[in-house]
């Protein structure tokens, strides 16, 4: 029988009465009441989330600056000590080896966030190359817990358990600092989270977490505060167009034909895939992960179902959820590029034979100016 590994807050949730799934042989909560009710505290109050199973990878030494701007598609040089930013990890063809958040921590100091599913082929290719660089890769594995405060509530909720400076221009989105919290010191508090809300992620050493979680859910236990699990963190994402590897991105995609070619910054030194890129960059892409809205919440597109116009199949389905806060199913998938227009209507087919007509858009379905993660 495959091994289940759990969390330090495992008993929390059984308590809790949490439905559990097995993620990559971790117990992870799916819902603790319903992934509705979750979803909306997260969009209207704050939801708190266990990520347990995202464990970081460090990369110091004299050269990790020099290790990661080969290999990472954002330029790392000119990331600050104390801020992080999104990126991906891509092969010398263009193609990404996953989508990562990098944490500056010191001048040779960082910390990776990868896919958990990718975290052994993260740490393998940068292993290989780190000796040349003069610095050492290490899956920190365990030894952190990780609890993800998101919501337009999350601000208040966090001031109650630490004296750190909260306010946007001290702690603007995307970067992070250390601090006391819930009287932990050195807990890394950061501005990131993958709700598309103003949200906190907080680490720290997990024999701690038990302490921590108790405290987070006493705190804001007068701002509406709720337990969320991963059916509320995919409904969200989804409305955000955030895609997840293995459904959305894999090693066949590149950020240009995923639509974050906003994150590659080619006016640098060349990387290992510059010349993929900027070749791709300048010849276009023949394909674009585009968003398809559905009315209501009835329909849910399955990865794989075809995207039909005028009878020609012009692309497929990689992930679909319910998006409750727009009341609309929404579904992500390639499209091929002459047809990927906003606006379009298409059909998707589902392999017992239903037919949804939905339509395609260039943005996320919520907040699509980005103006709710940076409160």
């Amino acid at each position: 029988m495959q091994l289940i590994r759990h969390s330090p807050y495992h008993h929390k949730f059984v308590g809790l009465g949490a439905e559990f799934v097995d993620r990559l042989g971790m117990a992870s909560p799916l819902r603790f009441s319903s992934t509705e009710a979750e979803h909306r505290a997260t969009r209207e109050a704050v939801g708190i989330f266990d990520v347990y199973y995202q464990v970081p990878i460090e990369v110091a030494g004299r050269g990790a600056t020099q290790l990661l701007q080969r290999h990472l598609v954002a330029d790392i040089g000119a990331l600050p000590v104390g801020r992080a930013v999104y990126s991906s990890l891509c092969n010398d063809n263009g193609g990404m080896v996953d989508d990562l958040t990098c944490f500056r921590l010191a001048p040779q100091r960082f910390w990776l966030f990868p896919t958990p599913s990718r975290i052994d082929a993260v740490v393998t290719t940068l292993s290989t190359d780190a000796p040349a660089h003069d610095c050492t890769v290490c899956n920190l594995g365990y030894k952190t817990a990780y609890l993800s405060v998101q919501g337009p509530r999350s601000r208040d909720l966090i001031a109650r358990l630490t004296t750190a400076d909260l306010s946007t221009p001290s702690l603007p989105f995307y970067s992070h600092t250390t601090a006391t919290v819930a009287d932990v010191p050195g807990t890394l508090l950061s501005r990131t989270g993958f709700s598309g809300e103003l949200g906190y992620e907080l680490f720290y050493p997990s024999e701690c977490a038990e302490h921590v979680w108790d405290s987070v859910m006493t705190a804001g236990a007068d701002l509406g505060v709720k337990p969320c699990g991963l059916g509320a963190l995919r409904s969200l994402r989804i409305e955000k167009k955030y895609p997840i590897y293995g459904l959305d991105l894999d090693a066949t995609t590149t950020p240009f034909e995923a639509g974050l070619g906003w994150t590659v910054k080619l006016d640098r030194p060349p990387f290992l895939a510059s010349e993929a890129l900027s070749r791709q960059k300048h010849d276009g892409v023949s394909r674009r992960l585009m968003s398809i809205e559905f009315d209501g919440l009835e329909v849910l597109p399955a990865r794989g179902d075809p995207i039909m116009l005028d009878s020609q199949q012009v692309g497929s389905v990689t992930s679909s959820d319910r998006g409750y806060t727009v009341g609309k199913t929404l579904a992500l998938g390639y499209v091929a590029a002459p047809k990927a227009k906003d606006g379009l209507r298409v059909i998707v087919k589902s392999a017992g034979g239903d037919v949804c007509e939905g339509v395609i858009k260039d943005r996320c379905a919520y907040d699509p100016s980005g103006k709710k993660v940076r409160t």
